[in-house]
């Protein structure tokens, strides 16, 4: 909430900090490329409602690294004026400012978000790993009577659902160790998006007088974004929902409730149509070029666009035809429901993750076509084997997960570079054999 940013006008963030691809901001600015010849995404970006976590294989989550400053002291002192003008009390802001520190570490994630690019292909290889399906389909089977009743109350279904809730926090396992208040006010005093965080703040304030949570408990990324679903401050002053009906909107709680109904209410508010799919994986004739035009799926089959399984795809309604790597990548058919997942994060890579991370859970198959992945591709597996393999020569992974975040794909270039080899930080077969070697 990647990391999520509802709709703030902050970047989004990375994969298995969240699976966050890039950008998470409040209005549709693509940061992912979507042209033949651009297919990288940068995976790490400040969700809107979320965001960064700390694993060994690639994750965002600072761990507070705190620093004296005394400018940042000065700049409490005077932010507390403007809060109490804002109608926060005394009492909230000096408990809430109580043990907070200029945190260095969030100030370097934020400057450094851009740091790793991924491809669409190594994106969608995390977004729905096969860990990320089967923790999907038990956390849909455990919640199944809450998601049941949110999905007959919002109109989204259980399955989408489950899929924000794995995307953003891989289902509550990673929802951020950072005290927001401690984040957000050392983004708002270092200044590069110092008003959009400063805004941040004061909402967050609110939810500590609001009683939805306390001091203790508001922990979130680097980035601010919260709990299981990771929004942000303002988003969640805006969409969050007391679903429990226990007087507080709750999403930090061990019954995700509250924030898987946030979420359906997120996205029925911004269009979402039950029934509709987000997008269907198509055929395509060969040198078909599409840029945005929109049709109804039978008009498309008239053009020779169809459905995996060679059948026309049903008309659900407008659709335009995506091909996130070009060409020579897969195709999808793309409708209305996927841009109501792009208000969640606005990245293509996102939309897609949810879209078919969702599909999976519900027990559908994988992507059928080939990426142009110009290095040959290893199992999941076999990534938990370079991720070993890494580990027994002294890299600083802690985790063997299969997936290829930050940490990881840092150790894979650091190798690469040892080895004489290309400096790409893939985990190709050719770096599995490298290691299987030495």
């Amino acid at each position: 909430m990647g990391a999520a940013f509802l709709c703030g006008s902050a970047p989004a963030t990375a994969l298995e900090s969240s699976i966050r691809p890039v950008a998470r901001p409040a209005t549709p600015a693509p940061d992912v490329a979507t042209t033949p010849t651009a297919a990288a995404l940068s995976t790490k970006s400040l969700r809107p409602r979320l965001r960064p976590k700390t694993s060994s294989s690639g994750t965002d989550e600072a761990q507070p690294t705190r620093v004296a400053n005394p400018a940042f002291d000065s700049w409490v002192r005077s932010f507390r004026a403007r809060a109490l003008s804002r109608g926060i009390s005394s009492q909230v802001f000096d408990a809430a400012f109580q043990g907070i520190g200029y945190n260095a570490d969030v100030v370097s994630k934020d400057r450094n978000q851009a740091e790793f690019k991924r491809q669409i292909w190594d994106y969608l290889d995390s977004a729905a790993s096969p860990e990320r399906v089967d923790m999907g389909q038990q956390a849909l089977s455990r919640h199944r009577s809450a998601l049941s009743r949110i999905e007959q109350a919002y109109g989204v279904e259980a399955e989408v659902v489950t899929a924000v809730w794995g995307l953003e926090s891989k289902y509550g396992t990673r929802m951020g160790d950072i005290p927001v208040i401690e984040a957000l006010s050392t983004l708002s005093f270092d200044g590069r998006r110092g008003a959009f965080f400063e805004k941040q703040l004061i909402a967050a304030l609110k939810i500590l007088q609001n009683g939805d949570t306390t001091p203790r408990n508001f922990l979130g990324s680097w980035a601010g974004a919260m709990g299981h679903t990771q929004f942000i401050p303002t988003s969640y002053e805006a969409y969050a929902v007391d679903f429990t009906g226990d007087g507080r909107r709750d999403i930090w709680s061990n019954d995700p409730s509250d924030a898987l109904a946030s979420t359906a209410a997120y996205l029925k508010r911004f269009g979402w149509r039950k029934g509709m799919p987000w997008g269907v994986e198509v055929r395509v004739p060969n040198g078909a070029r599409f840029g945005d035009t929109s049709r109804m799926p039978s008009q498309w089959a008239a053009q020779g666009v169809v459905g995996v399984d060679g059948r026309p795809v049903r008309d659900y309604g407008s659709a335009r035809i995506l091909q996130p790597a070009g060409p020579t990548g897969a195709s999808f058919m793309v409708f209305a429901n996927f841009d109501v997942i792009k208000r969640y994060n606005n990245a293509d890579a996102y939309a897609i993750g949810v879209g078919h991370l969702s599909d999976r859970i519900k027990g559908g198959p994988a992507i059928q076509a080939s990426w142009p992945r110009g290095y040959t591709p290893v199992s999941f597996e076999e990534r938990k084997e370079i991720q070993r393999q890494l580990q027994q020569m002294g890299y600083p992974l802690e985790k063997i997960d299969g997936i290829i975040g930050p940490n990881t794909a840092k150790s894979i270039m650091n190798f690469q570079q040892s080895a004489g080899m290309k400096v790409d930080g893939y985990a190709s077969r050719e770096v599995l054999n490298r290691l299987r070697s030495r």
